[in-house]
């Protein structure tokens, strides 16, 4: 895994790390030099430095390329320095390195590469004036474009920002910031490589899953094992408007493809019929109902409980209205894993007091942003400007494990954080998120709790089966039946490592 840090987390960790005796000042020069030090060296290069240290590590890279001759020329878009960054401008201009306040009026074509040190991590909101005129040539020049930290104009914490820096090549300093996965990131970083100048860490990390933490959650199987041993999965789902059998066949299928022994499908009496040819491998279970979504009856939810190690309810339930009867039952008198996704989420933000004194062993919540506002009462943009804080502090408040959907997706039981950055645009499409419930109710048979480590493995193969799907289809027209059919294969990759 590799520790991802806030904002916040780097920012003291820096000060510290220069209170226990390293110099804010050589700190700066090893951060320029590392960013000099993979700097392909193309021909002239156009530096642009703000005010604050980020600043600062420019003009270490434009002393070291004039210092080792090559042409570079500084833009400045403030007049303002911190005093390192200030002591670092002053030996730039003994060197004769050229330099000159940013007019409006360069366009940087001329330059072979573009070295981003505008602004740094703990820049909120959105850029104007002349840092988003700038930022525009930047992205206009056909340069190749180097952004030292982050690029100018993304919020750290959340990678949100309209106007932002498009960067070939982005070197993070000390450790990789949550802002380099979420939101824009991937659509304006080409590539990210981390540098260790020697902070030391201090406060919270994060994890970001890599291939070969997801092994964890595929135990060998022994030729001494039968169905039962991966376990029986409830999934609970459908309604007459919106009967998706061929959605909801395919989130049986995830299951299935993810290594449950058995998964049992739950669907309105009224709506059976258009299962039958649609589910295959899959047990079938009718729920009564009243011609529009199932309706309580402790009998037959009693019934389908019967042997389950998770349930997995809200795809395409509609608005039924029962469903929070229906989940209040189910937290309350089984004792697996539970997993609300879609609408048993919007059942559950009507009344989070359900959640006290349940009975089940984890209970797993799949949100998309908008779907996490209503649960957690926090504004969409609030959420998206600092996703894990949001996601960790419902989680830890409710005592459940969150899957906050996005981008990078965030999953945390309120005290460990993981992350997993993979998954691709093809993925926008209807019935993406039933996969990944699938794959979670999969993994749940016989990962038993299924804890927060192991859902953020179910991410992570969903986003991995995702991307061969892709690359087998295309991004737009790849739909999410491609991505279950791209489960074995993204099992079997992982398996061989």
């Amino acid at each position: 895994m590799i520790r991802v840090v806030s904002t916040d987390s780097m920012r003291i960790s820096d000060a510290k790390t220069q209170a226990d005796g390293t110099s804010g000042r050589e700190l700066m020069f090893r951060a320029g030099k590392a960013i000099y030090d993979l700097l392909e060296k193309r021909g002239k290069t156009a530096v642009l430095c703000g005010s604050g240290n980020n600043a600062g590590d420019g003009f270490v890279v434009a002393y070291l390329l004039a210092e080792n001759g090559y042409e570079c020329k500084i833009f400045l878009c403030s007049d303002r320095f911190s005093a390192d960054g200030g002591y670092y401008f002053e030996r730039c201009k003994g060197k004769g390195v050229p330099y000159s306040p940013y007019n409006g009026e360069e366009d940087f074509s001329s330059y072979a590469a573009v070295v981003d040190c505008l602004l740094g991590t703990g820049f909120k909101g959105e850029l104007s004036g002349i840092y988003a005129e700038v930022v525009k040539k930047i992205n206009e020049s056909g340069s190749y474009v180097v952004s030292a930290d982050i690029n100018s104009g993304l919020n750290g914490d959340g990678g949100t920002g309209d106007i932002c820096v498009k960067s070939d090549l982005t070197v993070s300093i000390g450790f990789p910031k949550t802002g380099h996965f979420t939101g824009r990131a991937k659509d304006v970083i080409g590539r990210l490589v981390n540098v260790d100048i020697g902070i030391k860490l201090y406060g919270d990390a994060y994890n970001l899953l890599e291939k070969s933490d997801v092994k964890q959650a595929f135990p060998e199987r022994k030729n001494y094992s039968h169905k039962g041993t991966y376990g029986y999965v409830g999934l609970i789902g459908g309604c007459t408007r919106y009967s998706g059998a061929p959605r909801l066949a395919m989130h049986a299928a995830a299951a299935m493809r993810a290594g449950a022994g058995v998964a049992r499908l739950a669907v309105p009496e009224s709506i059976k019929s258009a299962f039958f040819k649609e589910v295959t491998e899959v047990t079938l279970f009718f729920l009564p109902d009243d011609g529009e979504g199932p309706v309580f009856d402790e009998n037959a939810l009693g019934e389908f409980l019967k042997g389950l190690r998770s349930v997995t309810i809200g795809m395409g339930l509609g608005n039924g209205k029962d469903n929070l009867r229906i989940l209040n039952y189910i937290l309350h008198n089984f004792e697996g894993t539970v997993i609300v996704d879609a609408d048993g989420l919007n059942a559950l933000s009507k009344d989070l007091g359900v959640l006290r004194g349940r009975t089940c062993k984890s209970l797993i919540l799949t949100p998309h942003v908008k779907e996490f506002s209503r649960l957690s009462g926090y504004g969409t943009e609030e959420i998206l400007a600092d996703p894990v804080s949001r996601a960790k502090e419902f989680a830890f408040r409710y005592g459940v494990t969150l899957l906050l959907k996005g981008t990078a997706t965030v999953v945390t039981d309120g005290k460990e954080v993981y992350l997993t950055d993979r998954g691709c645009p093809g993925m926008a499409t209807a019935g993406s998120g039933d996969v990944l419930s699938g794959i979670l109710a999969g993994l749940s048979g016989y990962n038993d709790p299924l804890d927060s480590v192991k859902v953020a493995c179910g991410a992570y193969l969903n986003g991995l089966a995702g991307e061969m799907a892709q690359a087998k289809v295309n991004p737009v027209s790849m739909t999410a039946s491609d991505t279950v059919n791209a489960l074995a294969d993204a099992v079997s990759e992982i398996l061989k490592i």
